[in-house]
């Protein structure tokens, strides 16, 4: 089955994901207290295939099996692409990669922002090479085959994560997030609100460092909640 790409999520969206980065998107889940498998973070199998590598975009899904990369091709050269994360549902089949870096250059040229397969990939230099986001549980040199046509842009579970055609989509050293779309929104102001926490934190830290360095009175260290804490276990 072939469907439409769902709508691209609005740049705004996009640009405040980017500033965010992986972590910070799980805190936003966790403090929204949505109902949210594993706070929409990818199981620690999905990693990018090379340090540095990020990317945030919108949901494209394919779903296969058994190293059989056909839905792959016709997720590539027969969708809407610019804007799209491919997200691949391969079932986490260790035999075969799923695809290498000449499908990887097509799509980078097309204009995804990047890939993550539930399998194996290969042609790990090239894909660095190339500069373009995939991520992956792994490398196998033994290469796919090409059979059914799977199914495009329905829903999936890719890293034990349900992904929805549309969901928002970021990947970072950390590894794969995905939100819904529909609370993409007050995830990201969540997430924002934590950034701000961390910023003040960090700034308390550089404090007290300059403070012991420099002889002078030290600041409080430990975080309110900490404080907290220990009040309430200590009576």
């Amino acid at each position: 089955m072939i469907n439409g790409c769902a709508e691209l999520i609005d740049k705004s969206y996009l640009e405040r994901a980017e500033r965010l980065g992986v972590a910070l998107l799980c805190d936003g889940v966790k403090k929204s207290g949505l109902e949210i498998s594993n706070c929409g973070c990818m199981d620690a199998g999905i990693m990018p295939v090379d340090r540095g590598m990020t990317m945030v975009g919108t949901a494209l899904t394919v779903e296969t099996s058994e190293g059989d990369n056909f839905p792959i091709h016709l997720a590539s050269y027969s969708t809407s692409s610019e804007g799209y994360v491919m997200v691949i549902d391969g079932k986490g089949y260790l035999g075969k990669a799923y695809c290498g870096d000449l499908i990887m250059a097509a799509c980078q040229a097309v204009g995804f922002q990047g890939m993550v397969v539930d399998g194996y990939t290969r042609d790990r230099d090239g894909n660095i090479e190339l500069g373009f986001p995939v991520y992956s549980r792994g490398f196998m040199p033994n290469g796919p085959i090409k059979k059914e046509e799977g199914n495009v842009n329905t829903e999936i579970i890719c890293g034990g994560i349900k992904v929805c055609p549309g969901d928002l989509v970021a990947g970072d050293s950390d590894g794969v997030c995905v939100i819904p779309r529909e609370h993409i929104e007050l995830v990201l102001s969540m997430a924002e609100e934590k950034l701000a926490y961390e910023s003040k934190r960090r700034r308390t830290i550089e404090a007290y460092g300059e403070a012991k360095k420099n002889g002078t009175e030290l600041p409080q260290l430990a975080p309110q909640w900490v404080l907290d804490m220990m009040k309430d276990r200590m009576g």
